[in-house]
């Protein structure tokens, strides 16, 4: 094993430890009292997990309702023509599709296709690359906006969008050149 892997384990496994003790000490140094600012924090947290809920239901709703009408399929069969122009395969489109909308719909659409095509597969390697490199879009705008009652995104959505493309597109790029 040479030296530097040695050095990035041992280093990964003392990162969090060496984190937290930072925290704790910085704390301790400006007479900060810790824990009691963390069992606030927790009660903020948790009152901001009650406010979402109703969002993130509406959310998980309006997903398993696209997902079940088989408007994903009709959406992949018909635009199977333009993603083979790019070299995109139109078994990775749902994915695409589902990966600003849900985390855990996306998590299900990949190991769909890890299980039917494989995880070395070209489709295996885009759609694990799609995951990592895009966000759930619509999943935060209305989660978090709406948990703070912000009703007008402004630019947000549309930023956001644009970012999941370029990675959406980079990733059928990059796992063409490497794969």
């Amino acid at each position: 094993m040479s030296t530097l892997k040695i050095i990035i384990d041992w280093l990964s496994i003392l990162a969090i430890p060496v984190i937290i003790l930072f925290f704790l000490s910085y704390g301790y140094l400006k007479k900060v009292r810790v824990y009691e600012s963390f069992v606030e924090g927790a009660k903020e947290g948790f009152d901001v997990g009650v406010k979402i809920i109703p969002y993130l239901v509406a959310m998980l709703v309006a997903i398993g309702m696209f997902r079940a009408s088989g408007a994903l399929d009709v959406l992949t069969w018909a635009l199977k023509p333009f993603t083979s122009l790019i070299g995109m395969p139109s078994e990775v489109l749902p994915m695409a599709f589902m990966r600003p909308l849900s985390g855990s719909g996306s998590i299900g659409i990949m190991t769909d296709l890890m299980k039917t095509y494989g995880p070395d597969s070209l489709i295996g390697f885009m759609s694990s690359t799609m995951f990592g490199s895009t966000e759930t879009t619509f999943y935060v705008v209305a989660v978090y906006f709406g948990a703070v009652n912000i009703y007008k995104t402004r630019y947000a959505l549309t930023a956001g969008l644009l970012a999941d493309a370029a990675g959406l597109i980079t990733a059928v790029y990059i796992c063409r050149l490497l794969y």
